[in-house]
């Protein structure tokens, strides 16, 4: 399953960025935060199709942060790492309200299976539609006006993110850490370019278009 949105909650940055590395290569769209605190906010913010969530944490640990995700009713599903490995730890986990333990060390292979059977298990990915627009985030299709699109993956991935924020302004810098990831070299030029690529295959007359550019601010898709 492909597309989905998951946030990687890890105070060990090397960690924080093999799973984040291996998620976006994978096909999903990854945000990191590296405390509790933190975590809690972006997941109630912008809430993410799977939480990866690590149970020793600063400000507030894992237990204290899924605890608290349940009780506000948040739609993700959770996979909760550790390097404890005793049955009382991962009773403790899942009582909290996670759907999946992983110990640590873990192959990375490993992770991505579980967190795609997280996301099946909590309805992640999905179909979405804005107008005549239908993105398919577990088959990776795009359709407009029952015409297949065909997209390379980073312009698949910067469309979905574009879709899943329809109605709302997103900026360059947001669209490069979601799309790009924290250590690309890519510019804002880049944005640029792959926004036209976008508008190249998704708005040729006569279909209206969806991409508007914001001054100043950055991009909208809206029908």
């Amino acid at each position: 399953m492909a597309g989905l949105r998951v946030l990687v909650v890890e105070d060990e940055p090397t960690l924080a960025r093999l799973v984040a590395r291996a998620l976006t290569e994978d096909g999903s769209d990854v945000r990191v935060v590296h405390d509790g605190q933190l975590g809690l906010k972006s997941a109630l913010a912008e809430p993410p199709d799977v939480v990866v969530l690590d149970l020793m944490l600063p400000r507030l640990d894992g237990i204290a942060l899924c605890r608290e995700l349940r009780r506000l009713a948040s739609p993700s599903g959770i996979l909760m790492l550790t390097a404890r490995d005793a049955v009382p730890d991962r009773v403790r986990g899942l009582d909290a309200g996670a759907d999946d333990y992983l110990v640590k060390p873990f192959a990375l292979d490993e992770l991505l299976a579980r967190v795609r059977a997280v996301a099946r298990r909590t309805g992640g990915g999905g179909t979405l539609r804005v107008d005549d627009l239908v993105l398919d985030a577990d088959r990776r299709t795009v359709n407009r006006a029952g015409s297949a699109v065909q997209l390379s993956p980073t312009e698949f991935r910067l469309l979905e993110h574009l879709v899943r924020n329809a109605g709302r302004v997103v900026a360059k810098e947001r669209l490069l850490e979601r799309v790009w990831g924290d250590e690309t070299e890519a510019t804002e030029n880049v944005v640029e370019t792959y926004i036209h690529y976008l508008r190249t295959k998704l708005d040729r007359p006569p279909a209206k278009p969806l991409i508007h550019t914001v001054r100043g601010a950055g991009y909208i898709l809206r029908s």
